[in-house]
């Protein structure tokens, strides 16, 4: 089981993608699907017998990968209950998007392709949540790096999507460059690779300092804060979060599979991994906080202000991820990664649901041409409702139990930075509600607003794109309640056992249940009642009222529609900047200095001495005897004076 649950999507990105003219687009279909079926069957397996009945945790070492002196790295595969709760998630998750895709892109004509990029994609992720050394872990994290640009690309003849894949791909390095820079101040650091030797020496190393720019710098916090870019990038986190929005250039089973449960929560995974590491270095937690709920806040401002359907599940994306991060920033790491257990669920079905709309709708996106669809698609539409009500946290839908526990236990804290993301969450709450009700209300209600030839065509979704559907809603549902006791709940120690770690005096989720005014853990659901409401009068009952209140605030509005401005300032500071440079040096530089002055200047002078003595080739027999004259008397000097 413990291969099954890893290798079966190798096996099928290569047969779809090397012998995918051989076997067809039904057999390629057939052996990737099948492939990570089989991972998420094994993978349940492994939940249940790690997690639930608390079996041992394995390493099993493949082969060694790396020896050179006295370092080595060996390839190994480790069990724990934080590997098997990601790969029940990503196997589960990255199967119904598999599933799904075989009548998404049943009008396609480069399936093998596809599904060979997928389960690709999948295996890559499968070895990052499985590495037992931070090599293997970066082998996995430049592995979905790669397939994401593959497939956000996919459509490769659209120039958005090349644009977009790029972006994704450039930024992403910014914050792998900050992850490679951690992962060698740790090696330093600790002289060991392996995590749990890591974690071994963490302690003994905690609060050692080096000399930096005539500073005296904390080496394990810099190690975390370098180890946190990396996480920045992979999980869209502020400022390394514009390429984000841009994936939506690739197909909707693309979407689903990057933003729900895959490379998004790759960033959360690893800071989870290393909880023995960030324990001690409480600087670098605090601006993990910060950095999340600023996330979580931005995220939902620019989503309320989004008309391509896509986008506004993207923005919620990373608004989330926001949530998951301030949540491991106050050390409740169980909750983050509860919450990015029920967040995959209810996070994909809204992914595939709006595929299902944009294929019902003939591909439109623009939820302004929408409108009046809910009686033609009524599966898509009530399966929608189930992932808008589990966003929006309310009871008892997954959501309900996850993100409030990240709230409560940023209250428990006791902190200043824990206050902050509290009021931050909570206002990040009010706007997810509205927007994810923004979204039902301006898809499904209401007069159409499409041409009537798109409308004439508006048609439910073929049984094999509702029952992946299905079976997301039923986590959508389940996943809170039934996970509650064992993620966050006090059988959390047992359920975790040494897979996470938190210091005694940091552990806030204990605080969170014994310790809380009541009004803490209601405020969330209030405030999301009140953001659907909002919603509701808006958006039905004064469908007239968004339009008076952006004429009144129409600066503050386009600011937060152009996203907060960030590609324009990263193309002022980075993109020209760097164009500036490139120019200078190619221009003045290569062309005028090296080019100018070496084989230019040399072709120059032997093509003007050329010419020079070309003059001379007169074709006249006199010139000819004169020169041979002057010549002979030369020669005759020469001789005489020596």
């Amino acid at each position: 089981m413990w291969f099954i649950a890893v290798f079966p999507p190798l096996l099928g990105a290569v047969i779809a993608g090397l012998a995918g003219r051989m076997i067809g687009d039904r057999g390629s279909q057939l052996v990737t699907c099948s492939g990570v079926i089989a991972s998420a069957i094994a993978s349940v397996w492994l939940f249940f017998n790690i997690g639930i009945h608390h079996s041992e945790s394995h390493v099993i070492e493949l082969f060694t990968w790396f020896s050179s002196g006295t370092f080595k790295a060996s390839w190994a595969l480790r069990f724990d209950t934080l590997t098997a709760v990601m790969l029940v998630v990503v196997n589960f998750v990255s199967a119904c998007v598999h599933v799904y895709s075989v009548g998404y892109m049943s009008h396609d004509h480069h399936k093998p392709r596809f599904m060979a990029y997928l389960s690709l994609f999948t295996f890559c992720m499968l070895m990052l949540v499985t590495a037992n050394n931070l090599m293997q872990m970066f082998f996995g994290w430049e592995g979905v790096g790669l397939c994401s640009y593959l497939l956000i690309n996919f459509w490769y003849e659209k120039p958005s999507a090349n644009a977009a894949a790029i972006k994704a791909f450039v930024v992403n390095r910014a914050g792998d460059f900050g992850f490679a820079l951690g992962i060698m101040t740790l090696y330093v650091l600790t002289g060991v690779l392996d995590f749990d030797a890591i974690f071994a020496a963490v302690p003994s190393v905690a609060g050692q300092t080096s000399a930096f720019l005539g500073y005296s710098v904390n080496v394990l916090t810099v190690a975390c804060l370098l180890l946190f870019m990396g996480a920045m990038g992979k999980s869209a986190q502020l400022g390394l979060h514009t390429w984000l929005p841009d994936a939506m250039e690739g197909p909707t089973p693309v979407s689903a599979l990057i933003h729900a449960a895959t490379m998004v929560t790759a960033g959360v995974f690893m800071l989870a991994r290393l909880s023995p590491v960030f324990e001690y270095a409480p600087t670098a937690l605090a601006v993990v906080a910060i950095v999340g709920a600023l996330t979580a806040f931005v995220a939902a401002t620019i989503g309320l202000t989004q008309f391509d359907i896509k986008r506004v599940i993207a923005y919620s994306t990373m608004s989330q991820l926001g949530y998951m991060f301030f949540a491991i920033g106050v050390s409740a790491y169980s909750a983050a990664m509860f919450h990015l257990m029920t967040h995959a669920f209810f996070k994909a079905l809204l992914f595939l649901g709006a595929g299902s709309v944009i294929h019902a709708m003939s591909g439109e996106q623009d939820m302004r041409k929408m409108g009046g669809i809910a009686r033609r698609i009524p599966v898509t539409y009530g399966l929608m409702w189930i992932g808008s009500l589990a966003l929006a946290g309310v009871p008892f839908f997954a959501g309900y139990y996850s993100k409030d526990m990240i709230l409560e236990a940023s209250f428990a804290a006791g902190t200043g930075i824990g206050q902050f993301t509290y009021w931050i969450g909570i206002c990040a709450a009010v706007m997810t509600a509205f927007y994810s009700w923004r979204l039902i209300f301006m898809t499904f209600h209401g007069k159409p607003r499409a041409d009537h030839h798109v409308m004439d065509h508006v048609h439910e979704a073929p049984l094999v794109m509702l029952a992946p559907l299905l079976a997301l809603a039923i986590g959508s549902i389940c996943a809170g309640f039934i996970g509650y006791e064992y993620f966050v709940g006090h059988g959390r120690v047992e359920f975790w056992g040494r897979s996470l770690f938190v210091l005694s005096n940091q552990d806030s989720v204990s605080v969170a249940h014994h310790a809380l005014p009541v009004w803490v853990g209601q405020l969330p659901t209030v405030v999301g009642g009140i953001g659907i409401l909002l919603a509701l009068v808006a958006y039905v009952l004064i469908p007239t009222l968004p339009s008076l209140i952006v004429e009144r605030i129409r600066p503050v509005y386009a600011f937060v529609l152009a996203k907060w401005r960030f590609d324009e300032l990263y193309d002022f500071l980075f993109v020209k900047t760097a164009l500036r440079i490139g120019l200078a040096f190619w221009k003045t530089g290569d062309a005028k200095v090296i080019e100018g002055l070496g084989p230019n200047a040399a072709s120059a002078l032997v093509r003007v001495s050329a010419w020079k003595v070309s003059m001379a080739q007169t074709g006249y027999i006199f010139h000819y005897a004169f020169v041979m004259v002057i010549g002979l008397v030369i020669l005759i000097a020469w001789f005489m004076i020596k």
